[in-house]
């Protein structure tokens, strides 16, 4: 990975902390996009203690705020021309129905349109850089999910788990009609399931299904290895549009397959953006 450019979103704690530290490990130049700075610098820090000489930069930004994103994605192009890899890890899990700076359902706006943003602002750095690879961390919790075109902000019967997983089966969607549009770029998109993972998000569950299910539960170093395998592994270069488990390709949930809705949901992401930046004058 030596002079190659990594963004990992999401890298201050759990498997993006792992996914970076190893990225580093391996000579690359990782750039950590977090919201927190002082959280961020501290694991930039921890980073270069634990690999000397390791290349680590920050640029911050807030998944919760859209006009973040898109800053944070000028600030990425303007120190690197070239983005070799992106690591899309960042996400959320609520229980209770909350909103984004921006109005959106909070889980939808961080999980799904903050990666499918960040992603657009940077394929000119990503092309530039190919052979290069998107990464998206989704979760088996998308078989649970359905998307409801007429209900995209869960205003009706919010669930916390089912919207976590509607949000994670717009991930595996967004991988891959972005795998096709992307085809002959020298630019490739897969996604992953990292498996149940000991990480703060988990405690979202109901107290008792946690306590049920901890003894179980993968190390944040574990939980990393599919999304690093994506990341770095020569096994899968130029292998496009995938959805992987323990490192190996698999099968995602029958509803994930529907081209009409993934093109459907890609054309409604697009539409919700460029109506936020037209309506803020940006």
């Amino acid at each position: 990975m030596d002079g190659r450019v990594c963004v990992v979103t999401g890298a201050t704690a759990g498997i993006g902390k792992e996914t970076a530290l190893a990225l580093a490990k391996m000579g690359a130049t990782v750039v950590i996009v977090a919201r927190d700075a002082a959280k961020s610098e501290r694991t930039a820090a921890e980073i270069v203690r634990a690999s000397a000489g390791a290349k680590v930069d920050v640029v911050l930004a807030d998944f919760a705020s859209l006009a973040a994103v898109r800053g944070a994605a000028g600030e990425i192009a303007r120190r690197y021309p070239a983005v070799h890899v992106l690591v899309n890890n960042a996400g959320v899990a609520k229980k209770a129905r909350t909103l984004s700076e921006d109005g959106f359902e909070l889980t939808f706006a961080v999980n799904h349109l903050a990666p499918f943003l960040l992603t657009r602002e940077l394929l000119p750095q990503l092309r530039a850089g190919a052979p290069s690879r998107i990464v998206n961390v989704a979760s088996a919790a998308e078989a649970h999910g359905a998307i409801d075109f007429e209900d995209l902000q869960s205003v009706q019967n919010y669930k916390g788990f089912r919207v976590y997983g509607k949000t994670k089966l717009m991930n595996v969607l967004f991988t891959y009609e972005l795998a096709e549009r992307l085809a002959g770029t020298g630019v490739t998109a897969n996604c992953l399931h990292p498996g149940a993972v000991a990480t703060d998000m988990l405690r979202q569950l109901p107290w008792l299904l946690y306590a049920m299910i901890s003894p179980f539960l993968l190390t944040p170093e574990q939980g990393a290895a599919t999304q690093l395998f994506l990341a770095s592994s020569p096994q899968v270069e130029g292998v496009s549009g995938g959805y992987y488990v323990k490192c190996k390709a698999a099968r995602s949930s029958p509803r994930s397959y529907d081209v009409g809705a993934r093109k459907r949901l890609w054309q409604v992401s697009e539409a919700l953006l460029d109506n936020q930046f037209e309506v803020h004058g940006a």
